[in-house]
């Protein structure tokens, strides 16, 4: 689904063209049409249909790659191409916490990128692997990140995960209609671990993740696309709530500063209806790159609560990715 996703989100895109397509032996030598069954709205593009794809090792693959790959599968395959020399931006969840790897959103922290040298000289890459986060953990983070100036202390973030975020087919119809799941699978552990890489500071050649204490709960919930999240938050500084509005409106980062082709004009926007922002009105907004807050208070256990919501396919995944690419493109890292 995140490889269809990347193919769609390609399409037309002004810096990157999509002329290469990797799977399994099951699939190598076929054209792309005859290899998958498309899932997402509308037919596979005509740009790729026909494509032969090819067995997933270093070889006739470009330069840049995004990967979709699988956990089980996943390292070996992306570190036999970044040890060829490639580019390897990454949706897989492998490489995310290892020290030495990059987890971008680009609003965020783009400065992490400057963990690349080292991790070319530490494993003797000619190329490097990039990753972008957990879809829930980009929603919370892109909700967190205008806060950051007021000290986050503790965060307790309640997710309501739409059923696009398993894949396909995903979740049994019998399990998810009428019904919530209150699991899923290592999410909260990583929403924890990664909220703080990403909200951490690059220093003395390493990241000093965020000190704050996260707790997450993850539930899985028959909505299709778009995955919400209840946040409160307790922060050093005890600003007002006026403070923390002009905040979320000023918010903005390196990929609106250069007009990276994939970057929505105002990465957060806060949503004054008090019953928003909704899934199934918001998720799709601004091609599914921008994060919705909505119904900021305070909170009588910490200091403020609100809701964030973000399209998990799309920012939560192969859009992310493709921005964390045009970023490293702007910093002259893909030439």
């Amino acid at each position: 689904m995140v490889g269809q996703h990347f193919i769609k989100f390609l399409q037309g895109h002004p810096w990157f063209h999509l002329n290469w397509l990797g799977a399994s032996d099951r699939s190598a030598g076929k054209k792309y049409k005859d290899a998958m069954t498309w899932h997402l709205a509308g037919g596979a593009p005509h740009s790729v249909a026909d494509l032969t794809v090819e067995e997933c090792k270093p070889g006739n693959a470009p330069h840049l790659l995004f990967s979709a790959m699988d956990a089980s599968v996943a390292t070996e395959i992306e570190r036999a191409f970044a040890e060829a020399g490639h580019v390897v931006v990454s949706n897989s969840k492998n490489h995310r916490m290892e020290s030495d790897v990059p987890l971008l959103v680009p609003e965020i922290n783009p400065g992490h990128l400057q963990l690349v040298p080292g991790q070319q000289r530490a494993r003797g890459w000619k190329g490097q692997i990039v990753t972008n986060p957990n879809c829930s953990t980009v929603v919370l983070t892109m909700g967190l990140a205008p806060l950051k100036p007021f000290g986050i202390v503790r965060v307790v973030a309640t997710t309501m995960q739409a059923i696009s975020g398993a894949g396909y087919p995903g979740v049994p119809s019998m399990d998810i209609v009428g019904n919530v799941i209150p699991y899923i699978g290592g999410e909260e552990e990583k929403m924890q671990q990664e909220t703080q890489k990403i909200l951490g500071e690059f220093r003395n050649g390493r990241i000093e993740p965020l000190a704050a204490k996260v707790s997450a709960h993850c539930n899985r919930v028959a909505v299709v696309d778009g995955h919400t999240v209840t946040v409160s938050v307790e922060l050093s500084s005890k600003p007002s709530l006026a403070d923390l509005r002009a905040a979320f409106d000023a918010f903005t980062g390196v990929p609106q500063q250069r007009h990276l082709p994939s970057a929505p004009p105002r990465p957060v926007i806060y949503l004054e209806e008090a019953n928003r922002p909704q899934p199934r009105k918001d998720a799709e907004r601004e091609n599914g790159m921008a994060a919705f807050v909505g119904r900021l208070r305070p909170c009588p256990v910490l200091d403020y609560k609100f809701v964030a919501l973000g399209h998990n396919t799309v920012r939560g995944a192969a859009g992310a990715a493709v921005l964390n690419a045009e970023l490293m493109q702007s910093e002259g890292m893909l030439d």
